[in-house]
């Protein structure tokens, strides 16, 4: 696949609607190529925003007119304008609403603090975090197999000591870590590798006990969520479902 290629389905596979074969060429080419993998983001970056925009209902007073004029209509013809003319009016109010929002968030971007990441699925937030990791050399501040120089690291930089152990007895080797952010706050990014699959886990202090591991599939990687011992765990990678599971229960039993 090339990048004219990639553009042609760019939309379908932001979308998750290709097939299974044309999106594995999709992400093979995104290993390779940071400005298509800058591309995808923007383009998910734009879906969000859409998504997120509150829906907007007609005024009464506009629905009680619509109402009045269609019920006075003899003719399927007389009601099909007044019908459009509404659809105008709602639309042309929701499209200045938009303007409004988006000009807001612009403006409010700087100050954005980790509660904003409601607005988002924190699963997103995951996923765009562990693909802008990928990208150029992002993905190691400390690069180290050893626990005990990468947990150290992380003193001084964050007001939580995350939890750090390596799993290279069972094949999922600790290759170091680095200074992260999900919404606005700063997290602590493990990075395991297991054969040429990049692991990402992103730890934050989470009040919530639960221990039940939560699965997730996103635009083709494969996210693992848990809490322990008053932390919050995301695991994501591309590796395949059985291993990533794998790995999960092993963190999680550490």
């Amino acid at each position: 696949m090339i990048c004219e290629d990639l553009m042609r389905d760019l939309d379908a596979y932001v979308d998750r609607e290709l097939d299974a074969g044309s999106a594995s060429a999709v992400r093979d080419h995104l290993t390779g190529c940071i400005d298509c993998r800058q591309r995808v983001a923007e383009r998910e970056a734009l879906g969000r925003l859409i998504r997120s925009t509150p829906y907007y209902s007609a005024p009464d007073r506009l629905r009680a007119r619509v109402s009045a004029q269609a019920m006075r209509s003899t003719t399927i013809r007389r009601m099909v304008p007044l019908a459009a003319a509404a659809m105008l009016l709602v639309s042309i109010g929701g499209g200045i609403a938009l303007m409004r929002l988006t000009a807001s968030r612009r403006a409010d971007s700087a100050a954005a603090t980790f509660a904003s990441v409601a607005m988002v699925p924190m699963v997103d937030e995951v996923v765009d975090g562990h693909v802008r990791s990928l990208m150029g050399d992002h993905l190691f501040d400390v690069r180290s197999t050893d626990q005990h120089t990468v947990k150290p690291w992380f003193l001084g930089k964050l007001d939580f000591s995350p939890p750090v152990v390596d799993l290279a007895s069972i094949g999922f080797p600790l290759v170091g870590g680095r200074l992260d952010y999900l919404g606005a706050r700063p997290v602590a990014a493990l990075v395991y590798q297991r054969q040429k699959h990049t692991i990402n886990v992103f730890v934050f202090p989470d009040r919530d006990s639960s221990g039940t591991i939560a699965v997730r599939s996103v635009r083709g990687f494969h996210v693992r969520h848990w809490t322990r011992g008053g932390m919050s765990f995301w695991a994501v990678s591309d590796l395949n479902d059985a291993e990533l599971t794998e790995f999960a229960r092993a963190l999680q039993a550490s």
